[in-house]
């Protein structure tokens, strides 16, 4: 029974990284960046192409692919710009999630309920682990930007289904 359970979580998964690959815009990927996994990457800050978050996100934020490509199999890393007040809802991802916190202060909550009291504040340097299928929740106490690294592909799934902004009916 175990086995065809987690037969069933894989095969799901599967169909929710198909799902999800449009979701990183590869017009955001750095210079020289298109995928290379096995080559040299070195970029500036300056260099880097910072744009909308994809839609799996609330907006108001900024992302930036720094190498790789979180839709495709193999190592990736992105950037978050995420304005004093940001909160990503409950989520997990398929994945483990590596994320450091490059300015500001953010805050990283595990559970099915975001609870701002419970998350751990994370001033620049900080770093936490979030293995694979942890449900966990962020929230940024002042505008701060984060890096997030692993390996694809990369999905968030919302432990609500209404959290995802991609599930809502846009305003006429």
């Amino acid at each position: 029974m175990r086995k065809l359970l987690c037969l069933g979580m894989v095969v799901a998964s599967v169909g929710l990284l198909m799902a999800q690959a449009e979701n990183f815009p590869p017009d955001q990927i750095a210079p020289g960046q298109e995928g290379a996994t096995s080559t040299h990457v070195a970029v500036a800050p300056t260099d880097i192409k910072w744009g909308e978050g994809p839609p799996v996100f609330e907006k108001g934020m900024s992302f930036a692919v720094v190498a790789g490509d979180p839709g495709k199999p193999g190592p990736f890393v992105v950037r978050l710009k995420v304005p004093a007040g940001y909160k990503i809802a409950p989520h997990w991802h398929p994945t483990d999630e590596n994320v450091t916190v490059l300015a500001g202060t953010f805050a990283i909550g595990m559970g099915d309920k975001l609870d701002q009291a419970a998350a751990k504040k994370l001033p620049p340097g900080g770093f936490v682990l979030l293995p694979a299928q942890m449900h966990h929740y962020a929230i940024a106490i002042s505008e701060a930007t984060v890096q997030v690294h692993g390996v694809g592909p990369f999905t968030l799934t919302y432990v609500n289904p209404a959290d995802d902004p991609g599930n809502r009916t846009p305003a006429k």
